[in-house]
C-alpha cells in the first residue's frame, strides 16, 4: 500500500483577507467567494466564532475541511446561506420552519429540513442523510461572503478539533496557518455559544441542540412547546452535536479483509488487491493514488455505487487510520455494525 499524502500544512500558503472596513470587506468577500468556487477552504466570521468554509456541494472541498480540522468523524455539517430565499432553494421548509426563519434569521438558529438539492449539498456534508442543516449567520462580512460565493458553504468552527473555538483571525491562524487557503479577517466576533438546532423535517419541530437562541423565544413564535428530539438516534442523527451518521448500504460489510469471498464487491484503497480480487463482483478503489482526502470525498458515492450493482456483500481492505483515515474507518465500522433486521 502506498504512503498516505502529506498533511495539508505541507502544500498551502494561507492568505489573510482584511475585511475590517466596509470597502475592504466588499473586496475581501469577492476574493473569498471566488476561492470557495475554486474548491478552496476559507475561514470566515459569524456572530459567534469563525467558521471553516468550503463549497457544500464539492465533496473534495468538504473532505479538506475535515482534514484541516483533524475532525474524528464525518458529522452532518451546517450549510450557511445568505438569506431565506437561498435556503428554500436547498431545503423543503414547512410552515413552522418558514415562521422560525422569518423570526430569527439572520441569527444563531439552524433548521434541519429535508434536502431539496442533493447536488448543492453533497452526501459528505450531510453525512449521507436525506436532511440538511441550514443557517443564515448574523454577521455582515459573512453575509457578503456567502452572497459572493453564490452557493451553500459548510462552516464548522475554524480550529483544530479539541482546541478552543476561534473568535479572531489570529486564533484561526494559530491553529490552521498552512492548512487552509485563506481567512476572511473581520476582527473579533461576538463571543457566544453555537447555534440552536431545531429539527423541522417532521410533522412537529423538535429541539436537537440548545444554543444561542433560547427555547422560550422559539416557543413564543411557534405558539406551542418545543420538545426535545427523541434520543437513541445512533443510526440516523440529523445535526452536529448529535452522534455521527453514515449511509448504510443494503449489502453486508466485512472490514480489514485478507480475502474476497465469491459474490462480494471489493472496496479498496491505493490499488491494494487481496486474494480473490480477480473474482470480485465489482471493484471500487476509493483512491488509486492513496490520497485520504480523495477517499473521504468518494466514500458515500462508492457505497451507493456498489449497492446499485446489487452485490451481496462488500469486502473492505485494511485502510490507514491516521488523519481522515480515522473518520473513514468510523463510517465503515458503522456500516458494518449489526442492524435491527440482521
Amino acid at each position: 500500500m502506498s504512503a498516505s499524502p502529506a498533511p495539508p500544512s505541507a502544500s498551502r500558503s494561507t492568505q489573510v483577507l482584511p475585511a475590517t472596513s466596509p470597502a475592504r470587506a466588499k473586496a475581501a468577500a469577492v476574493v473569498a467567494g471566488r476561492l470557495i468556487g475554486e474548491g478552496k477552504v476559507v475561514a470566515f466570521p459569524t456572530e459567534t466564532v469563525y467558521g471553516l468554509g468550503a463549497d457544500a456541494g464539492n465533496p473534495r472541498a468538504v473532505a479538506e475541511v475535515y482534514a484541516a480540522k483533524g475532525r474524528p468523524a464525518f458529522n452532518p455539517l451546517i450549510s450557511h446561506v445568505p438569506d431565506l430565499a437561498a435556503a428554500e432553494q436547498l431545503g423543503v421548509l414547512n410552515a413552522d420552519a418558514v415562521k422560525l426563519a422569518r423570526a430569527f434569521w439572520p441569527g444563531p438558529l439552524t433548521l434541519v429540513v429535508p434536502c431539496r438539492d442533493t447536488d448543492a449539498i453533497c452526501d459528505l456534508a450531510r453525512a449521507g442523510l436525506s436532511t440538511t442543516a441550514l443557517r443564515v449567520p448574523n454577521h455582515p462580512a459573512a453575509l457578503a461572503f456567502l452572497a459572493a460565493a453564490g452557493r451553500p458553504v459548510v462552516g464548522p468552527s475554524a480550529n483544530r478539533s479539541g482546541h478552543v473555538s476561534p473568535t479572531t483571525a489570529a486564533h484561526v491562524m494559530a491553529d490552521l496557518d498552512g492548512r487552509i487557503d485563506a481567512v476572511l479577517d473581520a476582527g473579533p466576533t461576538m463571543v457566544g455559544v453555537e447555534s440552536t438546532i431545531v429539527d423541522c423535517s417532521g410533522d412537529e419541530p423538535r429541539l436537537l441542540r440548545p444554543g444561542g437562541l433560547a427555547r422560550a423565544d422559539i416557543e413564543a413564535v411557534l405558539g406551542r412547546p418545543l420538545p426535545d428530539a427523541a434520543g437513541g438516534d445512533e443510526a440516523k442523527p440529523s445535526a452536529p452535536g448529535r452522534l455521527a451518521s453514515h449511509y448504510a448500504p443494503n449489502a453486508t460489510v466485512r472490514l480489514d479483509v485478507a480475502e474476497v469471498r465469491p459474490g462480494e464487491a471489493l472496496l479498496t484503497f491505493a490499488g491494494h488487491r487481496p486474494t480473490g480480487s480477480e473474482s470480485a463482483a465489482f471493484v471500487y478503489d476509493l483512491s488509486p493514488a492513496g490520497d485520504l482526502a480523495e477517499a473521504a470525498s468518494r466514500l458515500y458515492g462508492a457505497l451507493r455505487a456498489i449497492d446499485a450493482r446489487g452485490a451481496a456483500g462488500i469486502a473492505v481492505v485494511p485502510l490507514p487510520r491516521e488523519g481522515l483515515g480515522e473518520a473513514i474507518a468510523d463510517r465503515l465500522g458503522r456500516a458494518a455494525a449489526p442492524r435491527p433486521h440482521d
